[in-house]
C-alpha cells in the first residue's frame, strides 16, 4: 500500500494524524512526544502501511539538526563553569557508569560490542524535555534536586553529540581495524569542532549583526536556516553526523546578544520536522517483534529505572549532595530521553543493530517516559521515607545556597524583563543593577546591544512583541516585565499578547503621554507612566519647592493628579486647527472649553438634558469655578463648560451644547 501513496500525501496523512494524535495525548496530559510515536508505529511499514521511514530520512533528519542546532544555543562555557562540579564531576561519572553497566549486560547477553555501546549510550541519556518541564511545571527546577537533574542533564547533551560522532564510525568499521577507525573518527570530529569554532566565532556574530541592521524578520530567518544547515553538510561532508554540524552551528553562537531571538525563529521548524523524526522512529517500531519481547520490554524498563536512580544516588552523594536530593535527581533522570531515539536511528540507519533490538530500546524509552510524571510526583515521598531531610538547619541552608551558586540565567526568577534598551530602559537597569535586583533586556538595534553586551549587560537581540521570545527570557518566572517601547501601538498589542499569556505577570507601561491610557488599563497594565505628564509633575514639583510650598502639600497634590489619571494636566485644544496630533483620533483625550451664548441649545437645561457621552469636569461660572458640577446643576447664558474626551466626542458634544 506504500506505493499508492507519494511524499506530499504522506506527510499529509502524517500531519493530520499527528494533530489528532496529540490533541488526545494532551487530554490525558501526556507527552506530546508520545503522540508522535504512536502515530508512526500506526502508519508505519508495520502496522497499517500508509507510510515509509525511508522517504521521511531526510526531512526527519533535519529534526535532529535543529534540535541540536537548539542545543548548541543552549551551550554555554559559562554555565559549565559555574556548574563544573555537578555537570563535570555528577554528570561525567553518571553518563560513564550508567554506560559501562549496560555494555556489560549486554556482552554477557552474547551482544557484540559495537551493539553494546549504542544500546548504552541510548539508555544513560535522560529526556531534556520532559523533564526540565515537569520540574518548571512542579516549581522544583530551583530545589537542589532540580539544580543537580540540570547539570547531569547537560552533560548528557555533551555525551549525545560524542555519541553521535562514535555511532557512524561504528557501522563503518570493519573487525580489524575498529578501534583505528573509531580513534581516527573522533580526531577527525574534534578537529572540525576547533576549525568551526575558530571560524565561526568572529564570522557568524559579525553576519548576524549585519543582517539585523536591515530589520528584516524573513532574511534573519533565512539566514538562521542557512547556517544551522550548511554547517550540517560540512559535517556530512566530512563523514559526520549532520546533527553534529546543527549543534557547531547553534554552540557558535550560544554566546552571541542574537541567543534567544535565534530560538525563537528555529523552534516552529524544528517542532515541525522534530515531530517528522519522532514519527518516522515510529515507523521502524515493530509491534510483532515488540509482542514476542514483550517481556524483554519490561525487564529493560525496569533495570533502566533501577540502574539510572541508583547509579545518580550513589554518584550524587559522593560528590557532596545529601541522599535525600539525589534519590530524587535519580528518580527524575531514570527514564530514557529524545537523543536516544536520534542514537537508534542513526544507528539503524548504519546497521549496527537489527530491526528486533530497536523496537525492543524504543519500545523500552517509550514506556520509561510515560512512566516519568508518576515517578516524579512520587519521588518525593520515596526520598523522604528512605532518607529523611536533615532537620538541621545549617544543612538545609547549605543546599539552598548551593543552588543559588549554581543557578544560571537561564534559571532566573523573580526577575525583571524590559522591552527596551533606549535612554529609559537603561536608567531603569542603572537602579535595578544598583537594588541587586537581576534582570534582562532585549532591544531591536543590534548597535545598542552590540555596545551594551560589550559592557556586560545582560542584553539580548530581540523584538519584544515575539511571546515565544519572551517565553524564552523566563516570563512565567518574572517578578515584573516593563514595556519602555517608543510606539504605543506596539506597546499596546505587546501588553496585550503578554496578558494573554501570563495573566498574573504584572506589567508597567511607560508612554510618551496619556493618549491611550485608558487603552492600556483596561487591557491589563499594572502601572501606566506617561513620560510628559510625569515630566510636568517633576516640573510643578520644583515650582512649588520654589515657591517655599511646604514638601506635603506638593506630595498629596502630586498624588491626587496620579489617581485622578492625570486629569488636570490634559491640555485645551483649539477646535479648528489645521495641527492635529497624528495620534489615533479616536482614542485622544483632550480638554475643550465651551461658553453659552444667548442662542445655545444648552441654556436653562440641566447636564443631565444634555445626554453627552463625554464628562464635565468644570463648570465656569463668573468668578466661580465648580469642579464635576452635578448632573442636575441648570446651566444659564455666560456658562462656560469645559469637557474632556475624544476630538469626535468634543464634536458631537459641542454640536449638541451649541444646536441640540
Amino acid at each position: 500500500m506504500i506505493e499508492s501513496y507519494g511524499l506530499f500525501e504522506q506527510i499529509l496523512l502524517i500531519l493530520i494524524g499527528a494533530v489528532v494524535a496529540t490533541t488526545v495525548f494532551r487530554r490525558f496530559k501526556l507527552p506530546a512526544i508520545l503522540a508522535y510515536l504512536a502515530m508512526g508505529a500506526l502508519i508505519g511499514p508495520f502496522a497499517i502501511g500508509f507510510a515509509d521511514p525511508k522517504d521521511m530520512a531526510l526531512l526527519s533528519e533535519l529534526g535532529v539538526v535543529f534540535l541540536l542546532f537548539m542545543l548548541g544555543l543552549e551551550f554555554s562555557l559559562p554555565k559549565m563553569i559555574s556548574m563544573r562540579k555537578t555537570v563535570l564531576g555528577v554528570g561525567s561519572a553518571q553518563v560513564v557508569i550508567t554506560s559501562a553497566i549496560f555494555v556489560g549486560m549486554s556482552l554477557l547477553m552474547g551482544m557484540d560490542l559495537n551493539a553494546s555501546i549504542v544500546l548504552a549510550g541510548a539508555l544513560a541519556l535522560s529526556s531534556t524535555a520532559i523533564v526540565t518541564k515537569e520540574l518548571i511545571s512542579r516549581q522544583q527546577l530551583g530545589q537542589p534536586h532540580g539544580q543537580l537533574s540540570f547539570g547531569i542533564l547537560l552533560f548528557q547533551d555533551i555525551a549525545a553529540v560524542i555519541f553521535l560522532i562514535i555511532v557512524p564510525a561504528l557501522g563503518v568499521s570493519g573487525t580489524t581495524d575498529s578501534d583505528e577507525s573509531l580513534v581516527w573518527t573522533l580526531i577527525e570530529g574534534g578537529s572540525l569542532l576547533l576549525l568551526l569554532l575558530i571560524l565561526g566565532h568572529k564570522v557568524l556574530p559579525a553576519l548576524f549583526n549585519e543582517i539585523a541592521r536591515e530589520r528584516s524578520d524573513e532574511l534573519f530567518v533565512l539566514v538562521a536556516l542557512v547556517t544551522a544547515m550548511a554547517a550540517a553538510w560540512i559535517t556530512h561532508a566530512a563523514g559526520l553526523s549532520m546533527a553534529l554540524g546543527g549543534f557547531l552551528a547553534g554552540m557558535m553562537l550560544g554566546e552571541s546578544h542574537f541567543k534567544h531571538q535565534l530560538e525563537s525563529d528555529i523552534r516552529p521548524f524544528r517542532d515541525v520536522l522534530l515531530g517528522l523524526f519522532f514519527v518516522t522512529v515510529g515507523m521502524q517500531l515493530d509491534m510483532a517483534a515488540l509482542m514476542a519481547n514483550i517481556h524483554w520490554v519490561v525487564l529493560t524498563t525496569l533495570l533502566l529505572i533501577t540502574t539510572k536512580t541508583l547509579v545518580i544516588l550513589l554518584v550524587g552523594s559522593l560528590f557532596g549532595n545529601t541522599p535525600n536530593t539525589s534519590l530524587r535527581s535519580g528518580i527524575s533522570l531514570a527514564q530514557g530521553g529524545e537523543f536516544g531515539f536520534a542514537l537508534l536511528a542513526v544507528a539503524l540507519s548504519y546497521h549496527v543493530i537489527e530491526s528486533d533490538l530497536n523496537a525492543v530500546l524504543v519500545s523500552t524509552i517509550i514506556l520509561s517516559m510515560v512512566l516519568t510524571p508518576t515517578m516524579l510526583s512520587q519521588g518525593e515521598k520515596m526520598a523522604n521515607r528512605y532518607f529523611p531531610p536533615p532537620s538541621d538547619k545549617e544543612s538545609l541552608s547549605t543546599d539552598h545556597l548551593k543552588a543559588e551558586h549554581i543557578e544560571t540565567e537561564d534559571q532566573l526568577t523573580q526577575h525583571v524583563i524590559i522591552c527596551g534598551y533606549g535612554r529609559v530602559g537603561q536608567i531603569i537597569a542603572r537602579f535595578l543593577k544598583q537594588m541587586n535586583i537581576p534582570y534582562l533586556a532585549i532591544d531591536p538595534d543590534p548597535v545598542r546591544i552590540r555596545q551594551a553586551s560589550a559592557a556586560g549587560e545582560p542584553v539580548y537581540y530581540g523584538d519584544a512583541m515575539r511571546i515565544d521570545l519572551l517565553r524564552n527570557l523566563g516570563a512565567d518566572r518574572a517578578r515584573l516585565i516593563i514595556l519602555t517601547l517608543p510606539d504605543p501601538k506596539a506597546s499596546l498589542a505587546t501588553l496585550r499578547a503578554i496578558k494573554r499569556e501570563w495573566t498574573t505577570v504584572p506589567v508597567l507601561v511607560r508612554t510618551q503621554d496619556d493618549n491611550q491610557l485608558e487603552q492600556f488599563q483596561v487591557s491589563g497594565a499594572t502601572e501606566v507612566v506617561p513620560e510628559a505628564l510625569e515630566g510636568s509633575l517633576m516640573l510643578v514639583s520644583h515650582v512649588l519647592t520654589l515657591l517655599n510650598i511646604p514638601e506635603e502639600t506638593i506630595e498629596h497634590s502630586i498624588k491626587t493628579v496620579r489617581a485622578q489619571r492625570y486629569r488636570m494636566l490634559h491640555d485645551f485644544s483649539h477646535r479648528g486647527r489645521v495641527d492635529e496630533p497624528s495620534g489615533d483620533q479616536t482614542t485622544l483625550t483632550e480638554r475643550y472649553a465651551i461658553a453659552l451664548s444667548d442662542e445655545a441649545f444648552a441654556c436653562g437645561k440641566t447636564i443631565a438634558d444634555l445626554e453627552l457621552e463625554l464628562q464635565v469636569v468644570e463648570l465656569i461660572r463668573g468668578d466661580e469655578s465648580i469642579d464635576s458640577p452635578s448632573t442636575d446643576t441648570p446651566l444659564n447664558l455666560g456658562d462656560t463648560l469645559v469637557l474632556e474626551g475624544t476630538p469626535m466626542d468634543i464634536e458631537a458634544a459641542e454640536s449638541r451644547i451649541l444646536l441640540g
